[in-house]
């Protein structure tokens, strides 16, 4: 299940927010936990026993680090134990295939049998964030959870379960047992739903629709190739994003406040600064449970970039279980290494627009390495697709209609990506009649969204894979 689709926005979403809202505050965790579990297990209960799995496993490694407070050996025996079993399950479903894949092309002799293992839907976020509460209580920045319904809403909550932000532990714990659920949040929410939903109908789906057509294209011309690229560059942008403000917008609407987790990262004026404005909670789980203990900067500047190394090859791999993600990561840490020891001292000094076209440029390619599979077929057509920006004539007759036809909703993308829009918000919403457009708008997004839905099957959700 999905919250672009219409089974959850007209009959799961207000039949839980229903119920929830009906039942006294003591049973209100209880509910949502088995709402998690309904949700998660939609397509295939069977992968709810597993979640439920981890989060016996954890919720029981919890207390026994806080068991054995005084006891530096045994916490930390608990600790590695839980890490091992939480990663031994990602590692399992989600690159045993891989592994036995390359092993028997390296080792052909040894007749490996390739085993492709379904992936459970979210197990790298759900996996990450459990851990984050593993780790919090051993390190003692929270205390363990006492309450295992309490635990499991938070790891199963289905606002976030699918496809993040990560939400660290910490973050939430006073808001599992003692939230507080008002009306001005839950409008908060609606509005931060409405919004995202507008983001990934409305937005991703048009731009996905004009990459998958410039990228089928046969000499379109080089013109038709950057557009194709810049779609995808919105489409995952607006995908995501969506997704995270849907995720934002939910929590709100059930009393939990999650942190942003895009800052429009498309104005970035270096690669750095873009990832501090993209998918910030995946950024803060590896610099706090990953880069941080390595050493950080603190080390030197070789163990720095050996940790920055690490850490994006680690963030490649975390998006899948191919090699192309994993040059993906390397291609970012290359670039992170780079600016940190010169290239941002130069961007500082150049104009902005200049800062933020080398930004743009360097994201698009990585996008490109993104999308592109690693298998023989996907490189070569990756480099086809590369050839083609730069050679084969600027823009063909076909190109030429294709193009201009893609150009309105590319402009489009291009503004929401800024802050424009939220500016012009700000300056509305000091109108006295502001209530009454804002809800006219919601009304006419809602309207709008919900006829793409019934009228379009390409719904896609990026992130589910991950």
């Amino acid at each position: 299940m999905v919250f672009s689709s219409l089974v959850f926005m007209f009959a799961f979403l207000p039949a839980v927010l229903l119920v929830y809202y009906l039942l006294p505050v003591k049973f209100r965790n209880l509910f949502l936990f088995i709402a998690d579990i309904v949700f998660y297990g939609w397509g295939e209960p069977v992968l709810s026993f597993l979640m439920l799995f981890s989060i016996l496993i954890n919720y029981i490694a919890g207390r026994l680090i806080e068991k054995f407070d005084l006891n530096k050996a045994r916490r930390k025996a608990v600790l590695i134990a839980s890490v091992i079993i939480d990663l031994g399950l990602l590692g399992f479903f989600k690159y045993f295939g891989f592994i036995t894949e390359n092993l028997k092309i390296i080792l052909p002799f040894l007749n490996i049998p390739v085993m492709n293992i379904p992936l459970p839907i979210g197990i790298s976020f759900y996996t990450f964030q459990i851990m984050s509460y593993t780790i919090d209580v051993y390190r003692r920045d929270t205390e363990a959870q006492h309450n295992i319904i309490a635990f499991g809403t938070y790891v199963s909550l289905f606002p976030q379960l699918i496809a993040g932000p990560i939400v660290r532990y910490r973050d939430v714990d006073d808001q599992l047992t003692e939230r507080h659920e008002n009306m001005p949040l839950f409008t908060n929410g609606v509005r931060l739903f409405l919004l995202g939903l507008a983001k990934k109908v409305l937005i991703a789906n048009s731009v996905g629709l004009v990459w998958d057509n410039m990228r089928t294209m046969q000499n379109g011309g080089a013109l038709c190739s950057w557009l194709g690229i810049i779609a995808y560059t919105f489409q995952i942008y607006f995908d995501f994003s969506g997704y995270s403000d849907m995720a934002r917008g939910l929590g709100n609407m059930f009393g939990f406040r999650f942190l942003k987790n895009f800052d429009y990262p498309y104005i970035s004026k270096s690669i750095t600064e873009f990832w501090r404005r993209w998918h910030i909670s995946l950024g803060t789980w590896f610099r706090e449970y990953v880069y941080i203990p390595l050493g950080g900067n603190r080390r030197g500047t070789l163990r720095q970039i050996l940790n920055i190394a690490i850490v994006w090859a680690l963030t490649g791999l975390w998006h899948g279980a191919s090699w192309n993600f994993l040059f993906w990561g390397v291609y970012f840490g290359i670039i992170l290494v780079l600016e940190k020891l010169f290239l941002l001292k130069f961007l500082k000094k150049a104009p902005s627009f200049v800062s933020r076209i080398y930004s743009l440029v360097l994201i698009v390619f990585g996008w490109l390495i993104f999308y592109y599979s690693d298998d023989v077929g996907g490189v070569k057509a990756m480099a086809q697709y590369i050839r083609s920006m730069f050679t084969g004539g600027f823009l063909s007759s076909d190109g030429a209609v294709a193009a201009l036809s893609s150009i309105p909703i590319l402009v489009a993308a291009g503004i929401a990506s800024t802050p424009v829009i939220r500016r012009v918000y700000d300056k509305l919403s000091k109108l006295k009649c502001f209530p009454f457009i804002e809800a006219a708008a919601a009304a006419v997004i809602l309207i709008i969204c919900t006829a793409s839905l019934v009228n379009d099957s390409y719904n896609p959700f990026l992130y589910f894979k991950f």
